[in-house]
């Protein structure tokens, strides 16, 4: 991927990793679109940061979906880059009927946005120079949080997907590379770890991603270091200890 001069649709662009990322990019001197729900965020972002766009988006609602497409279809024709970002993570207890109710949610909106997302707007990057599709998964796609089952669950299935999309896209010569960003525990509002000594300052996960992008521009995965020991837990033989670790026992 190309650092600048791209035109950049973001989901989950309002808060977190999301805004993170629409802000560096911009920065940068690319054109980028934030999507998100809630229109007064988006409202909020665009005057405070201006030549930053925005769309109002659901990633969970089939129709948001399709009217987002026809959207930046006509008002940014050369949308090359878009980042699947958006996505919940809440705590699910297997024992609460609740849980049933969290876990199609994270469902609907991890693994179902992102799919359908990919659908609705890869006809419009195929063809154009310097096409990615980015998936922002976790580390926890490689071992679980069960704390967060289901949220683990999509993530896994979103590393799985991004693999297959890679292969499906290269032996149909269709120019889109696919990149996988995979970050550990961050300091964002997301299960409320703005203010964790345990989660990796947001800043230095933007950074630090980011540096690994310049560095190696066609990556398939973005890892970094606070990730690696969880994404090669299996390959180095710890996957049991640090599941146990990551479980709190």
């Amino acid at each position: 991927m190309k650092m600048t001069g791209n035109t950049i649709l973001i989901t989950g662009g309002t808060s977190g990793i999301g805004l993170g990322l629409a802000l560096r990019l911009h920065e940068a001197g690319n054109k980028v679109i934030v999507a998100g729900r809630r229109k007064e965020l988006l409202d909020e972002i665009t005057a405070e940061h201006p030549g930053i766009d925005a769309l109002v988006l659901d990633v969970a609602d089939p129709d948001s979906i399709a009217r987002a497409r026809e959207t930046v279809a006509a008002s940014h024709p050369g949308l090359n880059v878009l980042v699947n970002n958006a996505g919940i993570m809440l705590l699910e207890k297997f024992l609460d009927p609740a849980g049933l109710q969290v876990a199609e949610d994270h469902v609907a909106t991890n693994l179902l946005g992102t799919i359908r997302m990919t659908y609705a707007f890869l006809p419009l990057l195929v063809g154009k120079d310097d096409a990615v599709v980015m998936n922002v998964t976790s580390a926890l796609a490689f071992v679980p949080f069960p704390a967060t089952p289901t949220y683990s669950a999509t993530k896994a299935a979103l590393h799985s997907f991004s693999e297959s999309l890679r292969i499906q896209l290269a032996g149909a010569d269709a120019g889109v590379q696919v990149i996988e960003v995979v970050p550990p525990g961050v300091r964002t509002t997301l299960l409320g770890q703005q203010d964790s000594d345990q989660s990796m300052p947001l800043d230095d996960f933007l950074t630090e991603t980011l540096g690994l992008l310049r560095e190696k521009p066609d990556a398939k995965e973005l890892v970094v270091e606070r990730a690696r020991f969880i994404r090669d837990a299996v390959a180095t033989g710890s996957y049991d200890d640090v599941l146990a670790m990551i479980s709190g026992s």
